[in-house]
């Protein structure tokens, strides 16, 4: 079997379909089916994310390093799991929705466990076992999302799902914004609700989501795969190598982005009822341009822009290192700072999927978009934890900086990597 690419690379035959007649661009129902999982996953996941940097911080007196440790767990454990979800769903008798299934649940599970947990300890076992669930899930469900796309316009039905997914991103904080307003045990009752919302996600999932989906050549996959196919065939592949080089050197240096809200909340002197409502910016912007950006990418190239998502996140920073509205009376640059961090998103996070799909075969697409998430994520959490023992030491402005810096070096650095794409190869 070979690459994806090798028949019909996204980055010098996007937009052409190799079968005559075949409509392109229509989306498949499984990507639709899938996309309303994760709308309703994410409103219930993003309720919690809204309010969790306040709620420990200022609620339990967190410092920016403790912080940053729990949100390095929460960001970081799925890491761990990655390859698991992956691996198990690749392999025959497993497939790919019943992994899914099992790590949507596990996160509906946790949420109803933070009303009951006090201590950082405790919550952070909680999330630990949260952030294990979409660990599990993740890989199989875009290789679910990439065997029922066509390969000429993979990139636009990861834009359409993570869309969907972002809906729900943009409906969360505010479901908490107006429930911190109303409740009088506001967090307790943003838990309860969120757990609720959870659920309903998993049986969505379970009773419209099909265990097999149809590929786009007109015959069925389960994600099955030859158990004898070892991991480390994938790790000799050199688009496998690059991709996964470019996503752990970008991932250093990307700021988590409870981070990068409590820093606007911080600069702009924001009521705190107000701050779930900051993601709302970053969503709308990935909202509204997660689509557009991956048919772009279909066009110019996955990595080119993939690459190119993670200069608006450079300028971001850079807004946020600079003096902003809390000085000049304007609340303008906070406002240009959520749309380049959603328009970094859009640009980067169904991409990257897209992109590592080409490289990888279907055979093994769930253990190969885990290779690369994994590295991704891992990064990430690394990063979480540097960057809170960083601002403990030196403020958020310097560590930001610093950050900043990295991030300019690492794109370059990416640059080079994804230059020369290398050639085709078969799985032996």
């Amino acid at each position: 079997m070979y690459l994806a690419d090798s028949r019909t690379a996204p980055d010098t035959a996007a937009g052409r379909d190799a079968r005559p007649g075949r409509r392109i661009g229509a989306v498949p129902g499984t990507v639709l089916a899938l996309g309303t999982v994760s709308l309703i996953t994410d409103v219930s996941s993003e309720m919690v994310t809204a309010v969790l940097p306040l709620y420990l911080v200022a609620g339990l007196g967190l410092s920016p390093l403790g912080f940053g440790l729990l949100d390095g767990v929460y960001n970081g454990v799925s890491a761990l799991v990655r390859l698991v979800g992956g691996r198990l769903s690749d392999r025959r008798g497993s497939g790919h929705k019943a992994v899914a299934v099992a790590g949507y649940g596990l996160s509906a599970l946790c949420k109803p466990l933070l009303l009951v947990t006090h201590s950082v300890p405790l919550i952070g076992a909680v999330l630990a076992a949260d952030r294990t669930g979409k660990g599990l899930r993740t890989a199989p469900r875009d290789a679910l999302i990439s065997l029922a796309s066509e390969p000429a316009t993979r990139g636009r039905a990861f834009g359409v799902h993570r869309a969907m997914d972002t809906a729900g991103a943009l409906l969360g904080p505010l479901v908490a914004f107006l429930i911190l307003r109303v409740a009088a045990d506001g967090y307790d009752a943003v838990f309860t609700t969120s757990g609720c919302v959870a659920v309903l996600g998993v049986l969505v999932l379970l009773l419209f989501v099909p265990g097999r989906s149809p590929s786009p050549g007109g015959r069925e996959t389960s994600g099955s795969v030859d158990d004898r196919v070892p991991l480390r065939v994938l790790l000799r592949r050199p688009a496998v190598r690059r991709l996964t080089g470019c996503a752990v050197l970008l991932g250093l240096t990307t700021v988590s982005d409870s981070f990068l809200y409590l820093t606007l909340q911080r600069r702009l002197d924001l009521p705190e009822s107000w701050f779930p409502l900051l993601p709302l910016g970053t969503a709308c912007a990935f909202l509204l341009l997660a689509v557009p950006l991956g048919a772009v990418a279909d066009r110019v190239g996955r990595r080119r822009l993939f690459l190119c998502g993670h200069l608006a996140l450079l300028g971001a920073y850079g807004l946020l290192v600079a003096p902003l509205g809390a000085a000049s009376g304007s609340s303008a640059p906070a406002c240009l700072v959520l749309l380049l961090h959603g328009t970094f998103y859009a640009a980067t996070d169904g991409v990257l999927a897209a992109a590592t799909a080409d490289a990888v075969p279907e055979a093994v697409r769930g253990s190969g978009l885990a290779v690369v998430q994994t590295g991704q994520a891992a990064a990430r959490f690394l990063c979480s934890i540097a960057f809170g023992a960083a601002w403990t030491a030196w403020g958020d402005r310097t560590a930001l900086g610093t950050a900043a810096a990295g991030l300019a070096v690492s794109a370059a650095l990416s640059a080079l990597l994804l230059r020369t794409p290398p050639p085709p190869e078969p799985v032996r």
